[in-house]
C-alpha cells in the first residue's frame, strides 16, 4: 500500500504522510462485529496509571478472531477494512456455515481468496496452522504461546516470524527483535507476514495527528524543576548529572532492563540484541 506525502499548504502538512487506502474495498465495519470502547484516559479507579493519555477520535473496536478455532471450515474474505486500534489491515471472512469473523489480513491476502484453518491446510497466506504441520523456514505471524489461547505474536504491521525448528515437542522460532524463543508445536500460527509493510514509513508531521490518537503532550524532565524530576534543575542546558536517565521516580530508564519472568526465562534461547539467555 504506498503512501502518500502531502502538499505543503502548512507547516503541519509540509512534513506529514498518509495512506492512499487502496488497498480498502469496505468503509463501514460490520456491525456485528464490533463493540463500544469506553474513554479511560490512563486512570484505574481514578488514578492516573499511565500518563500522557486522553482525548483522541471516538472509534469501535473490532473483534477479531485471533483463535482461528473454526477447524476444516473454508472461509471466503469479503473485505478488507482499516482498524483504528492497530496498524495491521483486517479482512472480513464469510464462512460456508454463515459464519462471518475478523483476521489479520497478511501481505498478499485479496478479496474472494478462501482461507481455512486445520491441521492439513495448504501452506498459503491467511491460512491457520498448528506448528508440528508448517515447514520450517515459513514466515508465520499471530502465533500462539500456550495452545487455544490464541495469537499474541507477531500482530502488528509487517510483522513475521521465521520457524527454525523443530525438535522434542516444541518449535524455535525467531521473533521480529530477533529473538529465539521456543514454543510447543501445538500452538497454532497464521501463515504469512501482517500486511501494511509500509506502516513504519508514515510520519505525522504535527502534534496533532498524536492528539487523534489519544497521546496527550510529553514534557522533558530536563526542563522541568528538581522537586518534579531527577533530570530537572541546572542553569541553562543541563545534562541529567547522574550515570544514566531517570524516570519521575527515580527508576533507571532507556535501555535498563525490566524483564524478570522466571518462569518463562527456559524458553528463550537467544535474547534479543545479545547472545546472552
Amino acid at each position: 500500500m504506498p503512501v502518500q506525502k502531502f502538499r505543503p499548504t502548512s507547516p503541519g502538512r509540509r512534513g506529514a504522510s498518509g495512506f492512499t487506502f487502496d488497498e480498502i474495498t469496505k468503509k463501514k465495519p460490520e456491525k456485528s462485529l464490533v463493540t463500544s470502547k469506553k474513554k479511560f484516559a490512563g486512570r484505574s479507579r481514578g488514578k492516573i496509571s499511565v500518563r500522557h493519555r486522553g482525548g483522541g477520535a471516538k472509534r469501535l473496536i473490532r473483534i477479531i478472531d485471533f483463535k482461528r478455532d473454526k477447524l476444516g471450515v473454508p472461509g471466503t474474505v469479503r473485505a478488507i477494512e482499516y482498524d483504528p486500534g492497530r496498524s495491521a489491515r483486517i479482512a472480513l471472512v464469510f464462512y460456508a456455515d454463515g459464519d462471518k469473523r475478523y483476521i489479520l489480513a497478511p501481505d498478499g491476502l485479496k478479496v474472494g481468496a478462501t482461507i481455512i484453518s486445520d491441521n492439513t491446510a495448504p501452506i498459503a497466506p491467511g491460512n491457520a496452522l498448528p506448528l508440528s504441520a508448517i515447514p520450517t523456514g515459513t514466515a508465520v505471524h499471530s502465533v500462539e504461546m500456550i495452545p487455544g489461547r490464541g495469537g499474541q505474536m507477531g500482530r502488528s504491521a509487517g510483522a513475521s516470524i521465521q520457524l527454525m525448528a523443530k525438535d522434542q515437542g516444541y518449535a524455535l522460532l525467531r521473533m521480529p527483535s530477533g529473538e529465539m524463543r521456543q514454543v510447543l508445536e501445538g500452538c497454532r500460527a497464521t501463515i504469512g507476514a501482517v500486511g501494511n509493510l509500509e506502516h513504519q514509513q508514515l510520519k505525522l508531521g504535527k502534534a496533532g495527528r498524536n492528539r487523534h490518537r489519544g497521546r496527550r503532550p510529553q514534557v522533558r524532565g530536563s526542563v522541568m524543576n528538581p522537586v518534579d524530576h531527577p533530570h530537572g534543575g541546572g542553569e541553562g542546558k543541563a545534562p541529567v548529572g547522574m550515570p544514566g536517565p531517570k524516570t519521575p521516580w527515580g527508576k533507571p530508564a532507556l535501555g535498563f532492563r525490566t524483564r524478570h519472568n522466571k518462569s518463562t526465562d527456559k524458553y528463550i534461547v537467544r535474547r534479543r540484541g545479545s547472545g546472552r539467555r
